[in-house]
């Protein structure tokens, strides 16, 4: 990840630092965690309005279409084990143009949304391998 200073310090308006203070108390997160992942994340939803972002149960964020339950990282995996953007749309039962913002996201932040895609396959691999050693101990 490449950081950029943005000096002079940005100056908030006291009732958005107090939601930011409020959020910290809600969260795991610090405020310069925060203060970065949230316009981040504002900026990629103006330039893609079709994404927003979620936390899965193991406190990633992942960038996932609106109205669906489908990540990214899901969407452009079905899409390339497929016929294309037709055969994707009707294989997860969404319009074209929601698999179509899939692909711009994936266009724009691929290496992220493949990182994503290599930890939740790890992930997988890892509760595969605790499931089977319960089995084992079942048995």
């Amino acid at each position: 990840m490449h950081l950029v200073s943005l000096r002079p310090a940005a100056v908030m308006h006291r009732r958005t630092a107090a939601l930011l203070d409020s959020r910290v108390d809600e969260t795991n997160e610090t405020r310069n965690s925060l203060v970065e992942r949230l316009p981040a994340e504002a900026l990629r939803t103006e330039r893609h309005p079709f994404v927003r972002f979620r936390q899965g149960a193991a406190g990633r964020r992942e960038p996932m279409l609106v109205g669906t339950r489908l990540l990214v990282r899901q969407v452009m995996s079905t899409l390339r084990g497929s016929a294309g953007v037709e055969d994707v749309a009707q294989t997860l039962a969404i319009p074209e143009p929601m698999v179509l913002a899939a692909v711009a996201y994936y266009a724009e932040f691929g290496d992220e949304v493949d990182l994503d895609a290599s930890w939740a396959e790890r992930a997988a691999t890892g509760e595969l391998t605790r499931w089977s050693a319960q089995q084992a101990a079942l048995a």
